[in-house]
């Protein structure tokens, strides 16, 4: 579940030549290290090693003379990269805008059109080259589509799509909690497909309801299972182009007690699944043949936690999670099994496993770079708020850092599709981001060609970093923000920021403090972000596992124990202490104000999951187990079970449209609070989703709405 929202945008232009190259803004063409933008409407590929040798492959000019006059939001190329598909007219399918149109160029004749035609404008998802280019496939309306491009004839290869059944793409469930979304591949030879097909015709849909957008109200339905409720059936078919029979494939289990997060070709013949038990704590991979079905287990792997198969904080979806070495021959898989989160290199047929990462430290996989046999990770051995590269060789099993010693704080990189080159951006708490295109042959710098220059926030308040250890003997990492004309002999509120979940981390070293609670800073508050246990940080698979079962419990009992300790500090007047969270961080909000009202005196939840029973059953049953063998600590984790200790101030916010965390939240917690007359403010947004963010004037009433809260129960300025 992705509930913190946090939205960073860098721009940063660079003048090359009689060019702008915004490197932020690179895209990386597949199986190389060139990579393509647009500059004012010219598409230009740009060869990492000769950057002055940029091409321009298609106009502006060229463009219209196809017709095409939109925004280009993404370009697909094919494998000799002779033809592209340019993405425009992009709509929202729940987080994402995922559909839209598509139109065809061929660059060597730089002629072209609209794909898709005949079919409903902007309804098109995932549409890709087979790998001779001579044909392009995407989902429509649920099914599958092939389109011949020199005749232009377009094939429907599913015929029973519809909202319950999905073709080719995910429900809601799958897409938020298992990172899902483009749901078919071609196969090699481009003779085939596989593609998942979501049966949730047993589903319940959950029902939002539209008040203000027509005269009567109506309903807006979707697919959403709970906890406890069965998982949609999911199944995997193979379609053959030249006959458009569909082979399904044969996965053992019952297809609505199981996952199927993800898959892929090996060759024309046979495809690796990775399957997930429904608790979520077995994964297994299977080798499938296309054409009989038969599926052969290589590998399986068991925790009485959970196992993740991806990295759900980095927010990356789609992507295989095994990467072949040594030809085909194995494969490198992330594990936490032995209390690290390492590197194995598995045989193929499963026989061999090999721990490749033999460092007492998290290794989290980012790329390989198969001439080198460099693999690239993530990891931050001292500093659970920091991130760093590092690299291990695949046959020395050496392990050293790369990140140059002068990029302290936090790390990221976007590497070249072959693991040559990467876009580097660093950042600290006292450093804004420093983005630049390097090699990662010796991280020697390819552009901009000046040398690093590491600049000063412009901030109305500081940012320092601080470790605090609870009564329990738990260590906590924490981020705190001052007003600049801080004194340490005065008393100033304290306002926590609050997450806590195995979704994201808080206490990070960057540059940046929770949106509204930092506009508050200069006025005279004290703001604290921290990491509880459960968060995904780099302390080891006891520290981010020990939230199993205890979501809700855990990470609340932590961030009150660690606000006792900080009570004790001269400069915190005790009496104005204030809470926010957002989400996840809503829950852990309403937790604590209703749970420690000793310690919160004010409190803003948004969008809370206020009864873990109604929250998805993918999140939900991973971290909490099923209700049916943990329902004591279901009601433990709930808010709602405690909302008749309220004694301080809460302002409660919710939007209508929320279909992520459901508005349904709100109105249970709403009955507990009028049924013990516990007075509160409550703001709700029509129609608005899990963000908050639509609509005209939105997002400035919220935060007036949060300001005017907050002046008047939580005051500013230090006594």
């Amino acid at each position: 579940m992705n509930r913190l929202i946090v939205l960073i945008f860098f721009f940063v232009n660079v003048a090359f030549g009689q060019a702008t190259l915004d490197i932020n803004r690179i895209n990386w063409l597949p199986e190389s290290h060139s990579f393509w933008v647009n500059e004012k409407g010219n598409l230009v590929v740009y060869n990492s090693d000769k950057l002055e040798e940029k091409r321009v492959f298609l106009t502006k000019e060229q463009l219209n003379s196809i017709g095409f006059q939109g925004e280009i939001e993404g370009i697909v190329w094919n494998a000799k990269q002779d033809k592209i598909l340019i993405y425009t007219n992009s709509q929202r399918v729940w987080r994402a805008n995922t559909r839209g149109d598509y139109w065809f160029v061929d660059l060597t004749t730089k002629k072209g059109r609209q794909i898709g035609q005949g079919l409903d404008k902007a309804s098109l998802m995932f549409a890709k080259f087979s790998n001779d280019g001579k044909n392009v496939a995407y989902v429509s309306k649920y099914n599958i589509y092939a389109e011949d491009l020199s005749s232009a004839t377009i094939t429907q290869l599913t015929h029973d799509g519809t909202d319950k059944i999905i073709n080719g793409t995910f429900d809601w469930v799958y897409e938020e909690e298992l990172m899902a979304r483009d749901g078919f591949r071609w196969s090699p030879d481009g003779s085939q497909i596989a593609f998942w097909r979501v049966d949730a015709t047993e589903t319940k849909f959950h029902l939002m309801i539209n008040n203000t957008d027509a005269l009567y109200p109506f309903v807006i339905p979707v697919e959403y299972p709970k906890a406890g409720e069965k998982p949609s059936a999911v199944k995997l078919g193979i379609i053959t182009l030249a006959t458009q029979k569909v082979n399904w494939l044969a996965i053992p289990g019952d297809a609505d007690n199981n996952y199927l997060p993800r898959m892929q070709w090996l060759d024309n013949k046979e495809l690796m699944v990775v399957q997930l038990n429904r608790r979520q704590n077995q994964v297994t991979l299977y080798k499938c043949n296309a054409n009989s079905g038969n599926a052969t287990k290589i590998y399986e792997e068991s925790s009485n936690t959970w196992i993740d198969v991806f990295d759900s904080s980095a927010g990356k979806y789609d992507g295989f999670p095994c990467t072949f070495v040594d030809n085909g021959k194995s494969f490198l898989w992330n594990s936490d099994a032995d209390g690290w989160m390492h590197i194995y290199k598995i045989s193929s047929d499963g026989k061999k496993k090999e721990l490749i990462t033999k460092v007492n430290f998290d290794t989290y996989f980012l790329a390989y770079n198969k001439d080198t046999k460099q693999i690239y990770h993530l990891s931050s051995p001292t500093d659970a708020t920091q991130r760093y590269l590092y690299e291990t060789n695949l046959n020395t099993q050496k392990t050293k850092r790369v990140t140059p010693s002068q990029f302290e704080g936090t790390n990221a990189y976007s590497f070249s599709s072959d693991a040559v080159y990467a876009v580097h951006t660093n950042s600290n708490i006292n450093r804004n981001p420093n983005i630049r295109l390097l090699s990662l042959y010796g991280q020697k710098k390819i552009f901009p060609k000046e040398e690093d220059i590491f600049v000063t926030p412009q901030r109305d308040f500081s940012l320092e970093k601080f470790k605090i250890k609870t009564i329990d003997g738990v260590e906590l990492d924490g981020i705190m923000a001052k007003p600049l004309d801080f004194d340490a002999n005065k008393k100033y509120p304290l306002f926590f920021y609050v997450y806590g979940e195995p979704a994201a981390s808080v206490a990070n070293d960057v540059p940046y403090f929770n949106g509204f609670i930092s506009n508050l800073i200069p006025q005279g508050y004290i703001g604290i972000a921290l990491d509880n246990r459960g968060t995904p940080v780099m302390k080891g698979t006891e520290w981010r596992k020990s939230i199993y079962k205890n979501i809700g419990i855990i990470n609340t009992r932590d961030q009150a124990m660690a606000a006792k300790e900080i009570l004790k500090w001269d400069f915190i007047d005790t009496t104005r202490v204030a809470v926010h969270g957002w989400s996840g961080g809503g829950a852990v909000t309403l937790n604590l104000l209703f749970q420690y009202p000793e310690i919160y005196k004010t409190g803003i939840a948004v969008a809370a999951v206020t009864d873990q029973h109604f929250y998805d059953n993918i999140y939900t049953e991973r971290y909490m187990g099923l209700p049916s063998e943990n329902e004591a600590a279901y009601i433990k984790a709930s808010p709602v079970t405690y909302a008749k200790n309220l004694k301080g101030n809460l302002l409660y916010m919710h939007g209508t449209g929320d279909d992520n965390v459901h508005y349904k939240n709100a109105e249970v917690l709403i009955n507990e609070l009028v049924k013990y007359d516990k007075v509160f403010d409550l703001m709700i947004y029509p129609n608005r989703t899990h963000g908050i963010s639509e609509g005209l004037g939105t997002r400035k009433h919220l935060s007036d709405t949060f300001m005017k809260f907050i002046a008047e129960n939580c005051p500013a300025g230090a006594k």
